[in-house]
């Protein structure tokens, strides 16, 4: 099994992530870009959006149920679009 990346727990065969933002709208804003970012790399996580601005994201490679390369990639991606 790959390495978490930064932030990111092992939860259940899947990496899991909650990031806080000042307002709804800013983390509402942030789903978007996780969209964009699952639509380039084919590769789409289970996203939630909550208030106050709380998003919590978990990818796992459904194909093979457990974390691969490719959930890296997407946290990894997602990380840095924070």
């Amino acid at each position: 099994m790959p390495n978490a990346p930064d932030g990111w727990q092992h939860i259940a065969d899947a990496y899991v992530r909650e990031f806080t933002f000042a307002t709804f709208a800013d983390a509402a804003a942030f789903v978007a870009v996780i969209g964009r970012i699952a639509d380039d790399i084919d590769h789409h996580p289970e996203v939630a959006l909550r208030y106050p601005g709380i998003v919590t994201v978990r990818t796992v490679s459904h194909d093979t149920g457990a974390v691969t390369e490719r959930d890296v990639r997407l946290a990894e991606l997602v990380n840095a679009a924070v």
